[in-house]
């Protein structure tokens, strides 16, 4: 066993186990440990910079669940971004399960977001559910906000998947769309630019939202389609 394994089985909790198996259905159950999140991320603040931190971003595939979680939070401390973007790219064919997808995110992407587009359109296009997934995330994240332009929605709006884990993130990411730029959004479902189970659910999760306005969300729960 690693150091690192070694220390994250220190901080198991078997009771978290059985929920985090619970929540991943795509996870193998024997390759989870049973680590808080908030656990991990003290870990990954206590080996960041250190030559453990070095050996574990080196060294793909991982035993474990957790290990790819520390991986992720790990990724994020990456400062330049060509490093970061290689780093990312030898990661994300390994990622099976939406937990450490979500889980990454990197200080270099924050700082040049233009640069990362081309990859973005690469990893849309690559069939790999949690690479597509990831894609549609730096859109939401770094793209939805002062840099939003409908050519990015757009992106979004053509994937056509039967894996639930990417429409459920285009949802995440038109519900996020109709919580900061309305105006724009609101077409996409008006013009049924999505999937009936995308439409719908991207309606869901905007009426849930306490950044849609009730008018807006009054209106939505029109637009929702019946098979």
């Amino acid at each position: 066993m690693t150091e690192i394994q070694k220390r994250l089985f220190a901080l198991q909790d078997k009771d978290y186990r059985a929920f985090t198996v619970k929540l991943s259905p795509t996870v193998d159950p024997d390759s989870v440990i049973g680590v808080r999140l908030p656990a991990i991320r003290k870990l990954a603040k206590e080996l960041k910079g250190s030559d453990q931190a070095a050996k574990l971003l080196a060294k793909l595939p991982h035993q474990y669940f957790e290990e790819y979680m520390l991986h992720s939070i790990l990724l994020y401390e990456l400062k330049e971004f060509d490093e970061a973007v290689n780093e990312v790219e030898r990661f994300l064919p390994y990622i099976d399960n939406w937990a450490v997808c979500d889980t990454t995110r990197v200080k270099a992407f924050n700082r040049q977001p233009e640069k990362l587009l081309p990859y973005i359109d690469k990893w849309l296009a690559s069939g790999h559910t949690y690479t597509i997934r990831f894609g549609i995330l730096c859109l939401m994240n770094l793209f939805l906000d002062e840099r939003f332009d409908t050519a990015y929605a757009d992106m979004v709006a053509a994937i056509r998947s039967e894996e639930y884990y990417v429409n459920m993130m285009i949802a995440w990411y038109f519900a996020t769309a109709l919580a900061k730029q309305y105006d724009a959004a609101v077409k996409y479902i008006e013009q049924n630019r999505l999937d009936q189970w995308t439409h719908n659910k991207a309606i869901q999760k905007a009426v849930e939202s306490y950044r849609v306005t009730d008018e807006h969300k009054a209106y939505l729960k029109t637009l929702r389609r019946k098979a």
